[in-house]
């Protein structure tokens, strides 16, 4: 396991809350490596991917979790996801010329964040997150208070090197003391961003909760993967139609479909979109065409 790509679960013993760190660099890197994303953007998915693997530690299916950001500014679309196996995506979509700015003025008005959890068997979960605060964390903190009544102390940081976040969540049906949430979120503010990100788990929870008594699982490892496959490619052009795929590769002598995520480019020619369709469809839009 990477020292540095993993999620720690914790619990404390004398007060019904819950918490989780993350820690991502190589993880982290993969995302970067694909993609040469502006500053305010690499804030934003950096934020964005560490809260994503937070929220999916506490995952009951096999799944997906997946966060959306949609803006009609500068930042058109963020998405981060992570899996019940702690495999984490995400990219983004954004005008050329964006710069750093406050989170809303990035999205602009008619702004939106959608979380989805995506069950391997089952209906998906959608869910939307009001933009309310002036960053990420404060967003779904309301959004845990609102639709889940449940207390939440989320803190995230990212830089070119690492994304890390901690979260806290107070247990409805707990145990120990009940009034000793507000002590403990108050010493996970006095944690700066530097710990956050040079520190590994042990550290920060001896460094915060010395004094308390605090149980800690088996740390999980988290890794970049990417779910995409000439399959789900195949399945997506079928969506759009044999006339307007058969007059891409008409025009182009073949179809082109690079994954957003990964970088990984799938290519089909007209045999294998004839394939694909199940019939001779390049030949059928051939002959639909004017003769000049």
């Amino acid at each position: 396991m990477s020292q540095h790509d993993n999620l720690q679960r914790f619990l404390f013993d004398g007060a019904p809350v819950r918490g989780a760190l993350v820690r991502m660099d190589g993880a982290w890197q993969q995302v970067l490596a694909r993609h040469d994303y502006p500053p305010a953007i690499r804030q934003v998915l950096g934020q964005m991917l560490a809260a994503s693997a937070l929220l999916a530690a506490n995952l009951k299916f096999d799944g997906t979790l997946i966060m959306q950001l949609h803006g009609k500014g500068a930042l058109r679309l963020a998405v981060a996801e992570c899996t019940n196996e702690r495999t984490v995506r995400a990219t983004a979509r954004y005008d050329a010329h964006i710069h750093d700015a406050p989170l809303a003025e990035l999205l602009g008005e008619g702004g939106t964040c959608v979380l989805t959890l995506e069950p391997k068997d089952g209906e998906p979960w959608q869910g939307i997150v009001a933009l309310e605060g002036d960053s990420i964390a404060a967003m779904i903190q309301h959004y845990l208070q609102r639709s889940e009544q449940l207390d939440s102390r989320l803190i995230l940081a990212c830089n070119d090197d690492t994304a890390a976040g901690l979260l806290l969540q107070r247990l409805p049906d707990g145990h120990g003391d009940p009034d000793a949430w507000q002590h403990l979120t108050v010493l996970a503010d006095t944690l700066r961003p530097d710990e956050l990100l040079g520190l590994d788990a042990h550290d920060i929870l001896h460094r915060l909760y010395h004094e308390e008594q605090v149980r800690v699982f088996e740390p999980e490892e988290v890794s970049f993967a990417c779910n995409c496959s000439e399959q789900r490619v195949g399945d997506m052009l079928k969506l759009l139609g044999g006339q307007e795929v058969a007059e891409v590769v008409l025009e182009q002598g073949s179809i082109e479909v690079g994954c957003e995520y990964c970088g990984q480019r799938y290519v089909f020619d007209e045999d294998e979109v004839n394939a694909l369709f199940g019939m001779d469809v390049i030949e059928a839009v051939r002959g639909e065409q004017p003769r000049h």
